[in-house]
């Protein structure tokens, strides 16, 4: 086998990184992929930073026994508190992060108010710090921590009237003050966006960062000469629970528009 044709890696604290595997696999229908999803420990939110990272490096160990090619960090919270240290520990591994959508917001604003919500792991971490100071110095960022959200999402709940209540009670103040833009500061909230729309119709324009996300990492595998040469041909996907394997292939079953052709498998994996 080739090295192009192994695998790319995609883990998250648990359902949320299908937001950018779905993207990743539309963008590039004939990779190869292995995700997993962390369910046992999620929500990573309220967690330390050095759990986080532990269970981080665990994850990056499978899927490096999995012979992954890339590992994409599909979840913000893991980003900020363990891409840093996987980096320096997987030397030979590259990796992609989340990264909090601020500039884009921060140029796109009319009104100098831009909202974010995000986890509280994301909001604590240096690399919001980092891209705020770089790139919304000159506007308002108005940070909510999203409490409750991923783990209605986690349930399947995303559609659902207490998920529209919660946000309304997030995202009012937001409009109150202003904000025409909403970053998306978790993978999770991805799925939320319908009910976003329910509570604020057009007045925030919403950033979701899987699509960039996805993007940067085909760019990467270009760029290292690692994108799968049968360009034509369905991708094979492996996805794993470290609790269960029955909510996530439902989730993933009730996803729109996956490849045509493409096959996925289901299992529990403990780490």
């Amino acid at each position: 086998m080739f090295y192009s044709e192994l695998p790319v890696g995609i883990f998250d604290s648990g359902l949320g990184g299908l937001s950018v595997w779905q993207q990743f696999t539309r963008l590039l229908p004939a990779e190869h992929t292995v995700y997993l999803a962390d369910q046992a420990f999620c929500p990573y939110g309220p967690r330390a930073a050095a759990e986080i990272a532990s269970r981080a490096e665990a994850i990056t160990r499978f899927l490096l026994q999995k012979k992954c090619k890339l590992i994409v960090v599909a979840c913000n919270t893991a980003t900020a508190a363990a891409i840093a240290h996987l980096r320096e520990r997987f030397t030979e591994t590259a990796f992609v992060g989340m990264e909090p959508a601020v500039k884009p917001a921060a140029k796109l604003t009319r009104t100098g108010h831009i909202g974010l919500l995000a986890t509280a792991g994301t909001l604590k971490g240096d690399l919001l710090e980092k891209t705020s100071r770089m790139h919304a110095s000159h506007v308002q960022v108005h940070r909510q921590e999203g409490t409750g959200l991923v783990e209605l999402v986690e349930r399947g709940l995303q559609d659902s009237p207490r998920a529209v209540a919660l946000l309304a009670s997030y995202l009012r103040p937001m409009l109150q003050a202003g904000a025409d833009q909403l970053v998306l500061g978790c993978t999770h909230y991805s799925f939320l966006i319908n009910s976003i729309i329910k509570v604020a119709g057009t007045q925030l324009n919403i950033i979701d960062p899987a699509p960039a996300v996805a993007q940067r990492a085909k760019d990467l595998l270009q760029q290292q000469n690692l994108l799968h040469s049968n360009t034509g041909g369905p991708g094979r996907h492996q996805l794993f629970s470290t609790l269960g394997a029955d909510a996530l292939q439902r989730f993933v079953e009730s996803l729109s528009q996956l490849p045509a052709g493409s096959s996925c498998s289901f299992a529990r994996q403990a780490i």
